[in-house]
């Protein structure tokens, strides 16, 4: 493994992995040490083999000598320093010491035993997750990467991150700028750094839909789609259609979940047959209102908060865009990643919109408390 010059590191995205049993890794560390590019070192492998200790062993109680002696038989040889994998994150100079993967994997999920079982996790690092859009799209990919809902990510966007994205995206101001395929990538792999994430930072275009959706060996098991572009919403889901892949989308208002099984259900109609007809060739002939139609019809105008009815009628007059909220985003990002991991374990999921509307749902009238119950 060669690492980047670090000259070259303002659209880094992976970080580099280090294992220092292999002498070619430790010289490469002593390299990057010398140069002067390391400005934090994070090494806590201590307290993580402690945790892991706890993790295998839950019913011993483990403290103070005990933990020690736990933790010690753990570590191969008691060689600390060598043992898992330092990983540098380029684009912040942080050189950070962490579990092996299989270790590291065990500890960041154990307390979701058992939500999700261990097998389930397993199977759930197994599959590989396509996300269009990296606004919305942003928080459904953290959340998925968090929970461990996939193990290998394709994040397709071709925008950079603006001043008014930072409403609802969790970003600084010093990532302004940044490409958002850039920015999503570097959250995800600072919460794990075993993932795989793929980039198409030019978006989903003509010539590069195929390549997203992947090779037969390399398939998508699950699609994500928070994009704006109405042709990429139907080329999207024509290519998951005839692949045979799921697709969630989070509209981002009234708790708008749709969901599309085309892995059971192959020729069913886009947008649940709101579509009608019209397929992404055609979008291309309609004009700036043609399209805004469309687009409503497949979104259900009769059904959107009267907040976000008003909008689209100053949109371009009094408004800049469509107004979102980062409530409503991380709400989206729950509801993709909770059905995302129930598609991909085989659950009974149904294509259709379900609504988590949480004005309607708190405020107006508090469940009742049972008979008895402390206040």
């Amino acid at each position: 493994m060669i690492i980047p010059d670090i000259s070259l590191q303002g659209e880094a995205f992976r970080p580099v992995l280090l294992r220092l049993t292999e002498a070619g890794d430790r010289a490469r560390l002593d390299a990057l040490v010398a140069s002067g590019a390391v400005r934090e070192r994070h090494d806590r492998i201590g307290a993580q083999l402690a945790e892991l200790a706890r993790c295998l062993r839950p019913a011993d109680a483990l403290t103070g000598a005990r933990l020690d002696a736990a933790a010690e038989e753990l570590c191969p040889g008691g060689d600390r320093h060598r043992y898992g994998t330092w990983v540098w994150y380029p684009w912040s100079g942080r050189l950070v010491h962490v579990l092996p993967e299989p270790e590291f994997r065990r500890v960041r999920t154990d307390r979701n035993r058992d939500k999700i079982s261990t097998t389930e996790q397993r199977h759930l690092l197994g599959r590989r997750i396509g996300v269009i859009g990296l606004s919305v799209g942003n928080s459904a990919a953290l959340t998925c990467a968090m929970e461990g809902v996939g193990g290998s990510f394709r994040l397709a966007d071709f925008d950079d991150l603006g001043l008014s994205n930072l409403n609802r995206l969790r970003a600084g101001v010093h990532d302004l700028g940044l490409p958002k395929t850039v920015l999503c990538a570097r959250q995800m792999y600072e919460t794990d750094p075993y993932l795989d994430i793929e980039l198409w930072p030019e978006g989903i275009t003509e010539s590069t839909l195929d390549s997203f959706f992947g090779d037969p060996g390399h398939p998508l098991d699950l699609l994500i789609e928070e994009c704006d572009t109405i042709w990429v919403k139907v080329a999207a889901r024509e290519a998951a259609r005839a692949r045979r892949v799921p697709v969630l989308m989070d509209m981002n208002d009234r708790g708008m979940l749709d969901v599309e099984r085309f892995d059971e259900e192959p020729d069913r109609p886009l947008f649940h047959g709101r579509a009608g007809t019209v397929t992404a060739r055609d979008l291309r002939a309609l004009d700036p209102a043609g399209r805004l139609a469309f687009l409503l019809r497949v979104c259900d105008a009769d059904r959107l908060s009267p907040a976000m009815t008003d909008a689209l009628g100053r949109i371009g007059s009094t408004l800049s865009s469509w107004p979102q909220l980062a409530s409503g985003v991380q709400l989206g990002g729950a509801l993709v990643t909770d059905t995302a991991r129930r598609v991909l374990l085989g659950h009974p999921v149904r294509s259709g919109r379900y609504y988590v509307d949480l004005e309607a749902l708190i405020g107006a009238e508090p469940a009742r408390e049972p008979a008895g119950a402390a206040l």
